[in-house]
């Protein structure tokens, strides 16, 4: 079933082209004024509202302020349009509950991808308050057993990881697969190292589907870079890449957040070491910090093998993708400088499993 959609311009000419630009993927209804929009709302409701900002009678902040006075109306998100771009107009429209703001004119494939982001965080949210909802019915239910209860949180704590590691992909055009296919190759470079007992005092205590899981947050700082830089369909300048850097320390600040807001953080702390951590490097030349050694985490020192096998493998922009044989002379080149030769010596070992699964789990 389509999504419907409310496009709301006073103009004919936007309501008209509009349609003709999402209408093949979503179900539109056209809305000339704020007035005929909440006409509208008495019979449907949608799951987005494009809201023009400049009309008259009643403009686009008059119309927003009543929808979120509104019970049934107020969680419809909402994202303004308009031919304005001053930071003062956009923190205007966000201060009263926007989930986004589009200037206009704009393209079809812009429209169409913050229209998908915003659909996907609204789907993201009912399912997290679904899982809230049932635990809750579980937690008021005496005669639940306690591993169902521990179950369901740890499925909304995934949920969560989920769809953070969902917003960054989405982002990302040219990474897709990428948070699934490396979870998947440190599962295998983890069990090849408990079957080989290798650095087994440091992961004794490591519970393996919190790891595993906190592992699809390596790159969430991605979501603080610009598009024209995360997306440049090409090969990154000296500076651009400093600035693309940036997403290590980025991340780390949005799990501490997220840590300091939350009694039920345990399951994040891998995430921030292997957040800030997978791009060090064994010589102590990689950044942000230039660890060195056995001082970079093992969860750091796992996730960059994991992840730069997965970018080696895979086709960019500025590059073509190397065959898995390429991939893993790079990465054996690489022990003693770049990566852990002991965990080198495990990737030798298992190296076509991840073959399998790159093949197996497509871009």
């Amino acid at each position: 079933m389509r999504n419907t959609i409310i496009l709301v311009d006073d103009n004919e000419t936007n309501l008209v082209m509009g349609k003709n630009m999402l209408s093949t993927f979503y179900q539109v209804i056209p809305a000339p004024s704020a007035a005929k929009m909440f006409e509208v709302l008495e019979k449907v409701t949608p799951d987005l509202i494009l809201l023009d900002i400049d009309m008259p009678e009643m403009n686009g902040y008059e119309a927003m302020k009543k929808l979120k006075a509104n019970l049934k109306l107020s969680d419809i998100p909402v994202i303004f349009l308009t031919a304005k771009d001053d930071v003062d107009s956009e923190l205007e429209g966000f201060e009263l509950g926007a989930v986004d703001y589009i200037t206009k004119p704009f393209s079809a494939p812009l429209l169409l991808k913050r229209i998908g982001k915003e659909l996907l965080i609204a789907k993201r949210e009912k399912e997290l308050s679904k899982a809230m909802a049932e635990i809750k019915d579980y937690a008021d239910n005496l005669d639940v057993k306690v591993k169902e209860k521990t179950d369901e949180v740890f499925n909304l704590q995934n949920s969560v990881l989920m769809t953070v590691s969902d917003l960054v992909e989405f982002r990302d055009k040219d990474t897709g697969g990428h948070i699934i296919r490396t979870k998947c190759y440190l599962k295998i470079l983890v069990d090849e190292m408990q079957k080989e007992g290798l650095y087994k005092d440091e992961i004794s205590g490591w519970d393996m589907d919190f790891f595993l899981s906190s592992a699809q947050l390596h790159d969430v700082g991605k979501i603080a870079i610009t598009d024209t830089i995360l997306n440049k369909p090409g090969k990154l300048s000296a500076e651009e890449f400093n600035v693309m850097k940036n997403h290590v320390n980025a991340g780390v600040e949005a799990i501490e957040k997220i840590i300091n807001n939350t009694s039920r953080h345990s399951f994040l702390n891998h995430a921030i070491r292997i957040a800030g951590t997978h791009h060090e490097k064994w010589d102590g030349t990689g950044y942000p910090i230039g660890l060195r050694g056995n001082n970079i985490p093992l969860e750091g020192r796992l996730m960059a093998i994991a992840d730069v096998y997965d970018a080696l493998i895979s086709k960019r922009p500025y590059k073509n993708a190397f065959t898995h044989e390429e991939a893993c002379k790079i990465i054996e080149d690489g022990s003693g400088t770049q990566f852990d030769p002991v965990l080198v010596g495990v990737f030798r070992n298992v190296e076509p499993e991840f073959d399998k699964i790159a093949h197996e789990i497509g871009s």
